[in-house]
């Protein structure tokens, strides 16, 4: 095997850049790292990653989350309101409680995240937010119900961070676009399944004398529950981990995929670290886009089920017209991911994305037939390719643990204002249109779309400065040391 160092270099472009822009720069720098050669040592290694000690937990994970949360959007047709004498503002408001929880955990989960085992944390997390959703179908009133609203959000805020972390220390920054697809498109997975599911649930009338909403909450919490305890065991968070059997030639390997993926694990909580993202113009464009582009997810999340039943359909018929925007909402998220992996551009196809649920949204409003309310409402859902890019942007283009950490936090913060807005923008007298709140949904897509491509200005510039000078750049290479991005002038933007 070659010298980790050389083989790291071959991974930087080496050329002259007195005549290359912007473009050209990217293009080089997404070619360099396509065309790394796998090793079969190598290829045995992903396999051991992708197929039974990390991936697969990471989808179910995701699709059992997605589930969870949206279970009161399915709730919502199935007699949860009449049940406990809520009120549709109040329906709103359980909506958002959620995501009041998830807010209050992120400065606590971002001290977790570092100081704990991941594996163990994550499993814990698993169990509770099942505790908590199974204990939901015995709310009598709107108290009970926002209280384990609340813990639900609560206990759920620290995945969607562990999982963008867990996937960054475990993969070369070139494999992680694909495998943070995985993370959403198991999101549209679980909307679709969702849809069979639920109007199955939704049969289960009088059984146990319990309504169908109340199934609905039981059936999930307990096999939340159970993964959970699978996890504790099975998922593995260490690149060295001895569940994975490593051999000498893959325990190299490692070393240099650890280089690559420029994320050295330390419990070590760096404030220069986090006082370096403040500095930075492109964090803000990041936070703020996350809690924009959510105002859709909030909405949408929680009241998809309903403005389809306003279309004119039944109660478990809107349930499972559900399906079709999982399936499209993969289809979007797999053509995004495909895409960004062979062509690069991360942030021009975020927007483009945005652009299509905008059209969607206008689709949606502006034309009475309701075939065309549905293709509207199919193609809205394109925000989540857009939202997964963002965080691909994050994975592949912030170096430094703790810098990385308060990255993603800061996006998580930004997703949770914006889902917690989102329901609360869906004003009832407006039902079941919410023409206002689509409005709403519409000016903020169009807002994020300007903040992402400020950020990538910001990295393509950073970008050509390092470019002209990479050829006499002595610094430490990334992996030898926790570098952040900016630390690193080796370091090249995936824009």
């Amino acid at each position: 095997m070659t010298d980790s160092k050389t083989e790291y270099e071959d991974s930087y472009i080496k050329e002259d850049t007195s005549t290359c822009n912007n473009t050209v720069i990217d293009e080089k720098h997404i070619e360099a790292e396509n065309t790394i050669d796998y090793t079969i040592e190598e290829r045995r290694l992903v396999r051991k990653l992708d197929y039974l000690f990390v991936m697969p937990c990471v989808a179910i994970l995701n699709f059992l989350q997605f589930f969870d949360k949206s279970a009161l959007n399915y709730s919502s047709v199935l007699g949860i309101k009449e049940d406990t004498g809520i009120s549709d503002s109040q329906y709103s408001w359980l909506g958002s409680i959620f995501y009041l929880g998830y807010l209050l955990f992120q400065g606590p989960n971002s001290l977790l995240i570092q100081r704990v085992p991941l594996a163990k944390y994550i499993s814990v997390l698993i169990i509770l937010w099942g505790l908590a959703l199974t204990v939901t179908s015995e709310g009598k009133n709107f108290s009970q119900l926002a209280a384990l609203r609340f813990l639900l959000g609560f206990f759920e805020a620290g995945i969607y961070p562990c999982c963008i972390m867990l996937i960054s220390t475990m993969y070369r920054r070139r494999e992680q676009a694909g495998r943070l697809g995985v993370v959403y498109i198991c999101n549209g997975v679980a909307m679709a399944f969702g849809g069979l599911i639920g109007y199955g649930i939704g049969n289960m009338d009088n059984v146990g004398n319990k309504a169908p909403w109340q199934w609905i909450m039981i059936i999930l919490g307990v096999v939340t529950i159970a993964f959970g305890l699978i996890c504790f065991f099975c998922l593995v968070d260490n690149p060295r981990s001895r569940f994975l059997q490593l051999n000498a030639e893959q325990e190299k390997l490692v070393s240099l995929r650890l280089q690559d993926n420029a994320v050295v694990r330390t419990k070590e909580i760096k404030v220069g670290h986090m006082w370096e993202a403040l500095c930075e113009p492109r964090f803000y464009c990041m936070v703020f886009a996350s809690l924009l582009v959510n105002f859709q997810n909030g909405a949408m999340g929680t009241f998809s089920a309903i403005i389809t039943k306003g279309f004119g359909f039944s109660s478990l018929n809107a349930i499972l017209l559900s399906i079709p925007s999982g399936v499209v909402d993969c289809i979007f998220i797999i053509a995004a991911v495909w895409y960004n992996r062979r062509y690069g551009q991360t942030l021009y196809v975020a927007c483009f994305f945005l652009v299509i649920a905008i059209i969607g949204l206008i689709l949606l409003v502006a034309i009475p037939k309701p075939q065309i309310k549905l293709v509207g409402l199919y193609l809205s859902w394109a925000y989540c390719a857009s939202y997964t890019l963002m965080l691909v942007c994050v994975a592949n283009n912030v170096s430094g643990y703790t810098k990385k950490i308060f990255y993603s936090s800061g996006i998580i913060i930004g997703y949770t204002i914006g889902n917690f807005v989102g329901p609360l923008i869906m004003v009832s007298w407006q039902a079941p249109l919410y023409l206002g709140g689509m409005i709403g949904c519409m000016g903020a897509n169009l807002v994020s779309i300007f903040l992402l491509l400020i950020a990538r200005y910001f990295m393509a510039k950073v970008n050509r400065e390092r470019q002209a000078s990479i050829a006499n750049n002595d610094a430490p290479l990334p992996g030898t040391d926790d570098l952040t991005d900016k630390e690193d002038t080796r370091f090249l933007y995936r824009l």
